[in-house]
């Protein structure tokens, strides 16, 4: 079984494909269902954030899991199969690993080093192992990604370019606004992005912040939430957002529902209640799919920094020093990683070993006693001692060196000659031994899909990956 991804994100794909794709927190665990309903799959989890969807698979087979996979991207999304396959990456094994331990670093952000992304990974975690989509190998898998993330961060400047996709939003705000102090915010949607808005909001020397929310109590705990800041604060109902952004100079929505939430009509009204015309209104969207009506941003007066602005922004870097320094932790983590899965697949093959000699020993025990039947206890308690002392002292070198060397690119086969030279049971799974044509996803994939695997397989091959 290995580790099969398929994901989507802001480097492969349009902002209108990737609103196709969004996932939903109430989306997630009914496709989580699907996957372990599949014939390939036996663990799954969603990694679903502002800019990318990712789906993590455990699979027996590759052409097949990748199969299944993307047949439910497919029927979740409504896109095509030829143009869901234009913008999926897709890696496999060793580089499903590194690309979740770059994703936990924010080297895959749009917003290199932003660290919501950490708790995002742990979100989804969290939600598949709640459903029971998690077994062993996806639990190590995520827990050393975390443990990545959290060093990376801890350890290099990556994230001096700015915490988050909020921050840059902001920025960009207040560029056309001006300063935030002595202004006011409507903060739309009180889920994780809407509390990280509030925090960044504080920290910017926001005046005031309204809170709206289609929960009134949920508006209230997050207004309250602000006022710890020192900010002032209220938490409204949804249908009182016109009235709410007609004080506001900047607006910035995070809810994850599925269209739009704020309509040329709210902002209309909006407009129409404001002391001034020339008082300018921001909107930052970073919702996926997208909190704001395409057309507003039309509007005099009114400005929209959504999702794709953010894309382009030079402040969504960080310096090469930290990027380089980042990558290096990464790579020694991931060489670590999978050091210690190699010696997990080797460890059945030693007990395997030392259970066949146990049972060597025994026959040859209860042979002893039909050929010498008046043996005393104490010494037939002697010989089965020594015969065991021999028997482990024998299998002590072998045993330690191949779980060293299954620690090395290509220790799989030393594991593989022990089964051969001892006659045990094979129970290993098989492989992929060479780069594979990718015909799966329904069909023919286009070139740079199958590239995209074949390269990350020839890294894997030569301890690249």
């Amino acid at each position: 079984m290995s580790v099969l991804l398929v994901g989507i994100s802001h480097r492969s794909a349009p902002v209108a494909v990737l609103e196709k794709v969004a996932v939903t927190d109430t989306d997630r665990p009914k496709l989580v269902d699907r996957l372990l309903a599949s014939s390939h799959v036996a663990e799954a989890m969603i990694l679903s954030t502002c800019n990318r969807v990712e789906v993590y698979a455990v699979v027996d087979a590759f052409h097949g899991g990748l199969a299944e996979v993307g047949e439910l991207l497919t029927r979740h999304s409504g896109l095509p199969m030829t143009e869901l396959t234009r913008h999926a990456y897709v890696r496999y094994s060793e580089a499903a690993a590194e690309h979740l331990f770059a994703v936990a670093s924010g080297l895959d952000s749009m917003v290199v080093g932003e660290q919501q992304v950490l708790g995002q990974i742990r979100g989804a975690y969290a939600s598949a192992d709640a459903q029971q989509a998690v077994g062993r190998t996806l639990h190590e898998l995520a827990q050393h990604a975390l443990r990545v993330g959290k060093r990376v961060h801890s350890e290099t400047g990556i994230d001096r370019a700015g915490a988050s996709v909020v921050s840059v939003a902001l920025d960009r705000a207040q560029e056309i606004v001006g300063t935030l102090a002595a202004r006011t915010a409507v903060v739309v949607g009180a889920g994780a992005m809407g509390g990280l808005a509030v925090a960044h909001l504080a920290r910017a020397g926001i005046e005031r912040i309204v809170v709206v929310n289609r929960t009134l109590g949920r508006a209230q705990r997050l207004a309250e939430i602000a006022r710890g800041y020192g900010v002032e604060a209220e938490g409204l109902e949804f249908s009182r957002l016109p009235e709410a952004m007609a004080t506001a100079d900047v607006v910035v929505t995070c809810t994850g529902a599925v269209g739009a939430v704020v309509t040329l009509a709210d902002v209309h009204r909006a407009l129409a209640g404001r002391e001034s015309a020339e008082r300018p209104l921001v909107f930052c969207d970073l919702g996926l799919p997208r909190d704001v009506e395409h057309a507003v941003a039309g509007l005099p007066g009114v400005s929209v920094i959504d999702i794709e602005t953010l894309q382009h922004d030079p402040a969504a870097g960080a310096a090469a020093d930290d990027t380089t320094a980042a990558r290096g932790i990464v790579a020694a983590e991931l060489a670590k990683y999978l050091a210690g899965q190699r010696m997990a697949e080797v460890t059945p093959t030693v007990a395997a070993l030392r259970q066949r000699a146990a049972e060597v020993v025994e026959a040859e025990l209860l042979r002893l006693d039909s050929r010498l039947p008046g043996l005393a206890n104490p010494e037939r308690d002697e010989v089965a001692r020594t015969v065991r002392r021999v028997v482990d002292k024998l299998l002590h070198a072998p045993t330690v060196r191949v779980k060293q060397l299954a620690s090395t690119p290509g220790g799989d086969s030393y594991a593989e000659a022990l089964r051969e030279l001892f006659e045990l049971k094979p129970g290993a799974a098989q492989a992929v031994a060479a780069p594979m044509e990718v015909t799966a996803l329904g069909g023919e994939v286009p070139a740079g899909l199958a590239d995209d695997f074949t390269a990350g397989h020839r890294g894997d091959e030569q301890g690249l990956s």
